[in-house]
């Protein structure tokens, strides 16, 4: 049986809380976690795919659809538990991953240090020091634009850079379903690009989002906002 599972994953920022959605792409022979939450979230997964009936031992595959801290925080414990889980990421995000090549997020906020003050540059220092926290992980499958996945009855690998270079989305076709990773967020039932004064290109950052919105695509899972179905 293949199934797309859903999980809702509350938290609290501060004083503020949101909301983060991993999927599970699940059949007969793989269970695949694409993406899996910021660093020390990994108990609070293990708990959410628990109240679905899911068991993390059965977990097969990590798909990273980029490497921000909010995807693959918590990746190294994974991988420290469940040692067999295989990782699956792009050519272009791998190095990242694992730790051969600094963090780009982590450039791009020290870079943006001096532009602070203030209680402004504290929190900077304090976000960069979260972001130095992340353990690397070996990346074991690189994975290419138009590769085709036999996950949860055939899954299209989609580039869709801009948001970081190797960015990576996911086109579940029998289902009519794209995963976006932070291709594409979705606000006020729209999809939009995420944080685009974060964002490393954003010229491709828009050029990705057009193929999205371009493809055969009945539902929109975005790992910040959740699901966009179309009527």
């Amino acid at each position: 049986m293949e199934e797309i599972i859903v999980l809702n994953i509350n938290f609290k920022f501060g004083d503020t809380e949101d909301v983060i959605y991993p999927v599970i792409l699940k059949d007969n022979k793989e269970m695949v976690l694409v993406d899996c939450g910021y660093t020390g979230f990994m108990p609070v997964i293990e708990e959410a795919m628990k109240e679905k009936g899911l068991d993390c031992n059965q977990l097969t595959k990590i798909f990273i659809t980029h490497h921000d801290h909010d995807h693959m925080g918590t990746l190294a414990d994974f991988k420290s538990k469940y040692p067999n889980i295989k990782v699956v990421a792009s050519e272009t995000e791998a190095p990242y991953i694992g730790g051969e090549k600094k963090y780009l997020r982590l450039e791009q906020a020290e870079a943006m240090q001096s532009t602070l003050s203030g209680e402004q540059k504290a929190f900077g220092e304090a976000f960069c020091e979260i972001l130095r926290k992340v353990k690397p992980v070996k990346v074991d499958i690189l994975v290419h634009g138009g590769e085709n996945m036999d996950w949860c009855g055939g899954c299209e690998i989609i580039e869709t850079p801009g948001h970081t270079p190797g960015h990576l989305s996911l086109y579940i076709k029998n289902q009519k379903t794209m995963i976006t990773g932070d291709a594409a967020v979705l606000e006020n039932n729209q999809l939009v690009i995420a944080n685009p004064q974060y964002t490393l290109n954003l010229d491709h950052a828009k050029e990705s989002l057009a193929k999205l919105m371009n493809c055969d695509v009945e539902t929109f899972i975005c790992y910040h906002g959740g699901i966009l179905r179309k009527s």
